[in-house]
Protein backbone atom coordinates (compact mmCIF):
# COMPACT_ATOMS: atom_id res chain seq x y z
CA UNK A 1 0.00 0.00 0.00
CA UNK A 2 1.89 3.22 -1.01
CA UNK A 3 2.03 5.90 1.73
CA UNK A 4 2.18 9.82 0.71
CA UNK A 5 3.54 12.23 3.46
CA UNK A 6 1.94 15.38 3.81
CA UNK A 7 3.76 18.14 5.95
CA UNK A 8 1.96 20.46 8.37
CA UNK A 9 3.27 23.44 9.59
CA UNK A 10 1.20 23.88 13.75
CA UNK A 11 1.56 26.89 15.21
CA UNK A 12 0.89 27.35 18.39
CA UNK A 13 0.99 23.41 19.68
CA UNK A 14 2.49 24.27 22.78
CA UNK A 15 -0.85 25.92 24.27
CA UNK A 16 -3.77 23.60 25.72
CA UNK A 17 -6.32 23.08 22.76
CA UNK A 18 -3.00 23.39 20.50
CA UNK A 19 -1.17 20.50 21.92
CA UNK A 20 -4.11 18.31 23.69
CA UNK A 21 -6.83 18.19 21.00
CA UNK A 22 -5.25 18.87 17.55
CA UNK A 23 -1.26 18.05 17.93
CA UNK A 24 -2.05 14.60 20.40
CA UNK A 25 -5.45 13.97 19.69
CA UNK A 26 -5.43 14.56 16.50
CA UNK A 27 -2.35 14.52 14.26
CA UNK A 28 -0.19 11.90 16.66
CA UNK A 29 -3.64 9.54 16.84
CA UNK A 30 -3.67 9.83 13.09
CA UNK A 31 -0.52 8.66 12.74
CA UNK A 32 -0.98 6.20 15.83
CA UNK A 33 -3.93 4.26 13.69
CA UNK A 34 -1.70 3.61 10.65
CA UNK A 35 -2.39 6.88 8.56
CA UNK A 36 -5.25 8.31 6.91
CA UNK A 37 -6.65 6.04 4.32
CA UNK A 38 -7.71 7.97 1.10
CA UNK A 39 -9.97 7.29 -2.00
CA UNK A 40 -7.25 5.58 -4.20
CA UNK A 41 -6.00 3.10 -0.84
CA UNK A 42 -2.91 5.58 -0.81
CA UNK A 43 -2.42 6.46 3.42
CA UNK A 44 -1.92 9.61 3.77
CA UNK A 45 0.65 10.22 6.72
CA UNK A 46 0.95 13.79 8.53
CA UNK A 47 4.66 15.19 9.12
CA UNK A 48 4.02 17.85 12.10
CA UNK A 49 6.32 20.57 11.98
CA UNK A 50 5.83 22.63 15.29
CA UNK A 51 5.68 26.01 15.59
CA UNK A 52 5.76 28.06 18.38
CA UNK A 53 7.66 31.16 20.59
CA UNK A 54 9.21 28.88 23.23
CA UNK A 55 12.67 27.19 21.95
CA UNK A 56 12.85 25.17 25.49
CA UNK A 57 8.62 24.10 25.13
CA UNK A 58 9.01 23.17 21.35
CA UNK A 59 11.79 21.07 22.11
CA UNK A 60 10.44 19.06 25.13
CA UNK A 61 7.31 18.49 22.91
CA UNK A 62 9.26 16.95 20.28
CA UNK A 63 11.10 14.86 22.37
CA UNK A 64 8.63 13.58 24.20
CA UNK A 65 6.35 12.50 21.04
CA UNK A 66 9.52 11.82 18.45
CA UNK A 67 9.27 14.22 16.51
CA UNK A 68 12.30 15.87 14.57
CA UNK A 69 11.17 19.18 13.15
CA UNK A 70 10.12 22.57 15.28
CA UNK A 71 10.84 26.06 14.75
CA UNK A 72 10.22 29.34 16.27
CA UNK A 73 10.42 30.98 13.15
CA UNK A 74 7.38 30.61 11.32
CA UNK A 75 8.75 31.96 7.72
CA UNK A 76 11.13 29.18 8.18
CA UNK A 77 8.25 26.20 8.43
CA UNK A 78 6.28 28.26 5.25
CA UNK A 79 9.43 27.73 3.27
CA UNK A 80 9.46 23.92 3.06
CA UNK A 81 8.38 22.70 -0.05
CA UNK A 82 7.11 19.64 2.19
CA UNK A 83 5.17 22.13 3.87
CA UNK A 84 1.52 21.64 2.58
CA UNK A 85 -0.76 22.80 5.53
CA UNK A 86 -0.67 25.37 8.16
CA UNK A 87 -2.77 24.99 10.77
CA UNK A 88 -3.04 27.88 13.48
CA UNK A 89 -3.91 27.88 16.86
CA UNK A 90 -2.29 30.56 18.50
CA UNK A 91 -3.55 33.85 20.33
CA UNK A 92 -6.72 35.17 18.34
CA UNK A 93 -4.47 38.59 17.99
CA UNK A 94 -1.55 37.20 16.63
CA UNK A 95 -4.04 34.96 13.79
CA UNK A 96 -4.14 37.08 10.68
CA UNK A 97 -0.90 37.64 9.49
CA UNK A 98 0.54 34.29 10.31
CA UNK A 99 -2.48 33.06 7.85
CA UNK A 100 -1.71 35.75 5.58
CA UNK A 101 1.65 34.86 5.36
CA UNK A 102 0.81 31.15 4.93
CA UNK A 103 -1.69 32.07 2.07
CA UNK A 104 1.58 34.00 0.31
CA UNK A 105 3.51 30.82 0.67
CA UNK A 106 0.81 29.21 -0.87
CA UNK A 107 0.19 26.88 1.61
CA UNK A 108 -3.78 25.46 2.18
CA UNK A 109 -4.93 26.54 5.48
CA UNK A 110 -6.89 25.15 8.05
CA UNK A 111 -7.45 27.52 12.13
CA UNK A 112 -9.22 27.58 15.45
CA UNK A 113 -11.78 29.90 15.58
CA UNK A 114 -12.21 32.55 15.76
CA UNK A 115 -11.02 33.32 11.93
CA UNK A 116 -9.87 37.36 12.77
CA UNK A 117 -10.86 39.44 15.81
CA UNK A 118 -13.21 41.79 13.39
CA UNK A 119 -15.89 40.77 10.38
CA UNK A 120 -13.41 42.75 7.67
CA UNK A 121 -10.63 41.26 8.42
CA UNK A 122 -12.56 37.48 8.20
CA UNK A 123 -13.91 38.20 4.90
CA UNK A 124 -10.55 39.66 3.92
CA UNK A 125 -8.86 36.17 4.33
CA UNK A 126 -11.89 34.33 3.20
CA UNK A 127 -11.38 36.33 -0.19
CA UNK A 128 -7.89 35.97 -0.42
CA UNK A 129 -7.86 32.61 0.60
CA UNK A 130 -10.45 31.74 -2.10
CA UNK A 131 -8.62 34.39 -4.81
CA UNK A 132 -5.18 32.07 -4.28
CA UNK A 133 -7.09 29.03 -4.92
CA UNK A 134 -5.60 27.38 -1.43
CA UNK A 135 -8.10 24.86 0.49
CA UNK A 136 -8.99 26.49 3.51
CA UNK A 137 -11.31 25.81 6.89
CA UNK A 138 -12.27 26.59 10.47
CA UNK A 139 -12.63 24.07 13.30
CA UNK A 140 -16.38 23.53 14.13
CA UNK A 141 -15.34 20.88 17.11
CA UNK A 142 -18.89 21.14 18.53
CA UNK A 143 -20.60 19.65 15.82
CA UNK A 144 -18.64 16.54 16.12
CA UNK A 145 -19.81 15.84 19.80
CA UNK A 146 -21.10 12.72 20.56
CA UNK A 147 -24.24 14.70 22.16
CA UNK A 148 -24.61 16.81 19.13
CA UNK A 149 -24.28 14.49 16.56
CA UNK A 150 -27.41 12.32 18.17
CA UNK A 151 -29.16 15.77 18.22
CA UNK A 152 -28.78 16.39 14.60
CA UNK A 153 -30.04 12.84 13.94
CA UNK A 154 -32.85 13.37 15.80
CA UNK A 155 -33.03 16.91 13.76
CA UNK A 156 -33.10 14.92 10.46
CA UNK A 157 -35.85 12.06 11.65
CA UNK A 158 -38.17 14.89 12.32
CA UNK A 159 -38.61 13.65 16.77
CA UNK A 160 -39.38 17.55 17.30
CA UNK A 161 -42.26 18.22 14.94
CA UNK A 162 -41.98 22.03 14.80
CA UNK A 163 -38.92 23.29 17.08
CA UNK A 164 -40.25 26.29 19.23
CA UNK A 165 -36.87 27.06 21.00
CA UNK A 166 -33.41 25.89 22.30
CA UNK A 167 -32.09 26.81 25.65
CA UNK A 168 -27.89 26.52 26.66
CA UNK A 169 -26.08 26.72 28.92
CA UNK A 170 -22.22 26.43 28.93
CA UNK A 171 -19.54 27.53 31.47
CA UNK A 172 -17.23 26.81 34.41
CA UNK A 173 -15.80 28.55 36.98
CA UNK A 174 -12.33 29.61 36.18
CA UNK A 175 -10.05 30.13 38.80
CA UNK A 176 -8.84 33.90 39.25
CA UNK A 177 -4.97 32.52 39.72
CA UNK A 178 -4.42 33.44 43.08
CA UNK A 179 -4.68 31.65 45.12
CA UNK A 180 -5.45 28.31 43.09
CA UNK A 181 -4.07 28.42 39.07
CA UNK A 182 -6.21 29.83 36.29
CA UNK A 183 -6.87 27.16 33.91
CA UNK A 184 -7.25 29.43 31.17
CA UNK A 185 -4.26 31.14 29.89
CA UNK A 186 -4.70 35.51 31.03
CA UNK A 187 -4.84 36.52 27.50
CA UNK A 188 -8.70 35.39 28.02
CA UNK A 189 -9.48 37.99 29.96
CA UNK A 190 -7.66 41.02 27.83
CA UNK A 191 -9.66 42.47 25.19
CA UNK A 192 -6.69 44.11 23.52
CA UNK A 193 -5.07 40.51 23.18
CA UNK A 194 -7.92 39.50 21.81
CA UNK A 195 -10.03 38.07 24.90
CA UNK A 196 -13.22 37.93 25.77
CA UNK A 197 -16.04 34.92 26.19
CA UNK A 198 -18.72 36.82 23.50
CA UNK A 199 -15.69 36.67 21.00
CA UNK A 200 -14.75 33.06 21.72
CA UNK A 201 -17.89 31.57 21.94
CA UNK A 202 -20.44 33.09 19.81
CA UNK A 203 -18.27 31.63 16.95
CA UNK A 204 -19.12 28.61 18.17
CA UNK A 205 -22.69 29.17 18.92
CA UNK A 206 -23.54 30.97 15.34
CA UNK A 207 -22.57 27.11 13.50
CA UNK A 208 -23.91 25.55 16.30
CA UNK A 209 -27.57 27.31 15.69
CA UNK A 210 -27.37 27.63 12.00
CA UNK A 211 -27.77 23.17 12.47
CA UNK A 212 -30.96 24.29 13.46
CA UNK A 213 -31.68 27.36 11.43
CA UNK A 214 -30.39 30.37 10.05
CA UNK A 215 -29.80 32.65 13.18
CA UNK A 216 -31.52 36.43 11.52
CA UNK A 217 -30.75 38.35 14.90
CA UNK A 218 -28.73 38.58 18.17
CA UNK A 219 -28.92 40.44 21.39
CA UNK A 220 -26.53 40.07 24.13
CA UNK A 221 -25.51 41.10 27.74
CA UNK A 222 -21.94 40.48 28.68
CA UNK A 223 -20.10 41.38 31.62
CA UNK A 224 -16.69 41.12 33.36
CA UNK A 225 -17.83 40.10 36.91
CA UNK A 226 -13.60 39.37 37.52
CA UNK A 227 -12.35 42.82 37.58
CA UNK A 228 -8.94 41.94 37.98
CA UNK A 229 -6.94 38.47 37.55
CA UNK A 230 -3.10 36.70 38.08
CA UNK A 231 -1.11 36.34 35.47
CA UNK A 232 1.05 33.73 34.43
CA UNK A 233 3.82 35.86 35.74
CA UNK A 234 1.83 35.41 39.54
CA UNK A 235 1.20 39.53 39.37
CA UNK A 236 -1.70 41.02 39.25
CA UNK A 237 -4.06 42.45 36.15
CA UNK A 238 -6.73 44.24 34.94
CA UNK A 239 -9.77 41.81 33.56
CA UNK A 240 -10.72 44.11 30.26
CA UNK A 241 -12.62 41.75 28.68
CA UNK A 242 -16.15 39.88 29.19
CA UNK A 243 -16.05 36.78 31.30
CA UNK A 244 -20.26 36.16 30.68
CA UNK A 245 -22.71 36.72 28.16
CA UNK A 246 -26.13 36.24 28.07
CA UNK A 247 -27.43 36.01 24.38
CA UNK A 248 -30.94 35.32 22.95
CA UNK A 249 -31.00 34.50 19.25
CA UNK A 250 -34.03 34.45 16.64
CA UNK A 251 -33.81 31.66 14.16
CA UNK A 252 -35.61 31.34 11.08
CA UNK A 253 -39.06 30.29 11.70
CA UNK A 254 -39.68 32.06 14.51
CA UNK A 255 -37.41 29.28 16.73
CA UNK A 256 -35.97 31.55 19.80
CA UNK A 257 -32.86 30.73 20.93
CA UNK A 258 -30.90 31.47 24.62
CA UNK A 259 -27.57 30.71 25.60
CA UNK A 260 -25.35 31.81 28.73
CA UNK A 261 -21.88 31.81 28.52
CA UNK A 262 -19.93 31.82 31.54
CA UNK A 263 -16.53 31.29 32.74
CA UNK A 264 -17.39 32.92 36.17
CA UNK A 265 -20.49 30.03 36.93
CA UNK A 266 -20.01 26.56 39.15
CA UNK A 267 -21.36 23.69 37.53
CA UNK A 268 -24.58 22.05 38.19
CA UNK A 269 -25.12 20.23 35.48
CA UNK A 270 -24.25 16.96 33.69
CA UNK A 271 -22.01 17.92 31.19
CA UNK A 272 -19.82 21.45 30.64
CA UNK A 273 -22.48 22.62 28.17
CA UNK A 274 -25.61 21.18 26.99
CA UNK A 275 -28.34 22.26 24.65
CA UNK A 276 -32.01 21.66 24.99
CA UNK A 277 -34.48 22.08 21.99
CA UNK A 278 -38.37 22.14 22.56
CA UNK A 279 -40.87 21.16 19.78
CA UNK A 280 -44.34 20.21 19.15
CA UNK A 281 -43.82 16.85 19.21
CA UNK A 282 -41.00 16.51 21.85
CA UNK A 283 -37.76 17.72 23.82
CA UNK A 284 -34.20 16.42 23.98
CA UNK A 285 -30.84 17.49 26.00
CA UNK A 286 -27.57 17.15 24.90
CA UNK A 287 -24.98 17.76 26.38
CA UNK A 288 -20.85 16.92 24.94
CA UNK A 289 -21.60 12.80 24.68
CA UNK A 290 -25.22 12.49 26.14
CA UNK A 291 -28.75 13.31 24.62
CA UNK A 292 -31.87 12.68 26.30
CA UNK A 293 -35.40 12.69 24.73
CA UNK A 294 -38.85 13.16 25.97
CA UNK A 295 -41.81 12.83 23.08
CA UNK A 296 -45.16 14.51 23.16
CA UNK A 297 -46.92 10.91 24.26
CA UNK A 298 -44.46 10.34 27.05
CA UNK A 299 -45.09 13.92 28.59
CA UNK A 300 -46.06 14.06 32.50
CA UNK A 301 -48.10 16.63 33.72
CA UNK A 302 -46.37 17.92 36.38
CA UNK A 303 -49.14 20.58 38.28
CA UNK A 304 -47.73 23.51 40.21
CA UNK A 305 -48.24 23.70 43.91
CA UNK A 306 -45.88 25.46 45.97
CA UNK A 307 -47.49 24.30 49.51
CA UNK A 308 -46.48 20.15 48.80
CA UNK A 309 -42.94 18.52 48.04
CA UNK A 310 -42.15 17.72 44.34
CA UNK A 311 -43.40 14.19 43.50
CA UNK A 312 -41.92 13.69 39.79
CA UNK A 313 -38.17 12.38 39.30
CA UNK A 314 -38.35 15.00 36.15
CA UNK A 315 -34.86 13.14 35.07
CA UNK A 316 -35.96 10.12 35.42
CA UNK A 317 -38.43 10.70 32.65
CA UNK A 318 -36.00 11.21 29.85
CA UNK A 319 -35.39 8.44 27.41
CA UNK A 320 -31.61 7.67 26.45
CA UNK A 321 -30.57 7.88 22.87
CA UNK A 322 -28.34 5.42 22.00
CA UNK A 323 -24.84 5.71 20.56
CA UNK A 324 -25.76 3.20 17.90
CA UNK A 325 -22.26 4.14 16.33
CA UNK A 326 -18.44 4.39 17.28
CA UNK A 327 -17.82 8.19 17.92
CA UNK A 328 -14.33 9.31 17.38
CA UNK A 329 -12.36 12.78 18.80
CA UNK A 330 -14.40 15.05 17.28
CA UNK A 331 -11.65 17.28 16.78
CA UNK A 332 -9.73 13.85 15.07
CA UNK A 333 -13.05 13.19 12.84
CA UNK A 334 -12.72 17.31 11.76
CA UNK A 335 -8.78 16.97 10.76
CA UNK A 336 -9.28 13.86 8.67
CA UNK A 337 -12.04 15.52 6.58
CA UNK A 338 -10.15 18.86 6.00
CA UNK A 339 -6.92 16.35 5.21
CA UNK A 340 -9.02 14.34 2.52
CA UNK A 341 -10.51 17.87 1.54
CA UNK A 342 -6.75 18.67 0.56
CA UNK A 343 -5.27 15.18 -0.74
CA UNK A 344 -8.19 13.71 -1.79
CA UNK A 345 -10.85 16.27 -3.22
CA UNK A 346 -13.30 15.57 -0.26
CA UNK A 347 -15.81 17.60 1.07
CA UNK A 348 -15.62 20.12 3.56
CA UNK A 349 -18.71 22.99 4.14
CA UNK A 350 -16.75 24.94 6.98
CA UNK A 351 -14.48 27.23 5.14
CA UNK A 352 -13.10 30.59 5.95
CA UNK A 353 -16.59 31.90 4.43
CA UNK A 354 -18.27 29.62 7.86
CA UNK A 355 -15.54 31.00 10.03
CA UNK A 356 -16.31 34.79 9.11
CA UNK A 357 -19.82 34.19 10.03
CA UNK A 358 -19.31 32.95 13.80
CA UNK A 359 -16.91 36.63 13.42
CA UNK A 360 -20.06 38.28 12.52
CA UNK A 361 -22.21 37.32 15.30
CA UNK A 362 -19.46 37.77 17.93
CA UNK A 363 -19.08 41.15 16.63
CA UNK A 364 -22.87 41.81 16.27
CA UNK A 365 -23.10 40.77 19.95
CA UNK A 366 -20.89 43.38 21.17
CA UNK A 367 -22.43 45.83 19.45
CA UNK A 368 -25.63 45.04 20.74
CA UNK A 369 -24.69 44.66 24.31
CA UNK A 370 -22.88 48.42 24.10
CA UNK A 371 -26.31 49.94 21.92
CA UNK A 372 -28.54 47.78 24.26
CA UNK A 373 -30.65 46.68 21.63
CA UNK A 374 -31.61 43.62 19.47
CA UNK A 375 -29.62 43.24 15.45
CA UNK A 376 -30.71 41.64 12.80
CA UNK A 377 -28.13 39.44 11.53
CA UNK A 378 -27.58 40.07 7.57
CA UNK A 379 -26.56 37.75 4.77
CA UNK A 380 -22.58 37.32 4.19
CA UNK A 381 -21.63 37.83 0.73
CA UNK A 382 -18.68 35.83 -0.71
Amino acid sequence: MARRSIGIAMNGVTGRMGYRQHLLRSILAIREQGGLPLADGTVLWPEPVLVGRNEDKLRALADRHGLESWTTRLGEALERTDVEIYFDAQITSARVPAIRAAIAAGKHVYTEKPLAEDLQEALALARLAEAEGIRHGVVQDKLFLPGLRKLKRLMDGGFFGRVLSVRGEFGYWVFEGDWQEAQRPSWNYRAEDGGGIILDMFAHWRYVLDAIAPVRSVQALGATHIPERVGEDGKPYEATADDAAYGIFELDGGIVAQINSSWTTRVFRDELVEFQVDGTDGSAVAGLRRCRVQHRSMTPKPVWNPDLPATHDFRGQWQEVPDNEEFDNGFKAQWEMFLRHVADDGEFPWDFYAGARGVQLAELGLRAWREGRRLDVPELTR
